[in-house]
């Protein structure tokens, strides 16, 4: 298993635990406890409980994004 194997599998962990607060959470107490924008949980909430079809195809045109340091 490579580097980047293990980086995006800890994305998409990421990415499968926010889309459950997401449909458990309103999007205040989201944002709030995860200490992002209010739009941006907003977004995460349409997501999780949109057309998972329409979510599939946008990421399937998003850029690959570079590995983030981890930090202390």
């Amino acid at each position: 298993m490579s580097s980047t194997d293990v980086v995006l599998g800890t994305y998409n962990a990421r990415s499968t635990a926010l889309f459950a607060l997401a449909e458990e959470v309103p999007a205040a107490i989201l944002a709030r406890m995860l200490g992002i924008h209010i739009q941006v949980a907003v977004q995460w909430q349409k997501a999780s409980a949109g057309d998972w079809a329409a979510y599939a195809a946008d990421v399937a045109n998003r850029s690959p994004q570079p590995p983030r340091p981890e930090g202390p």
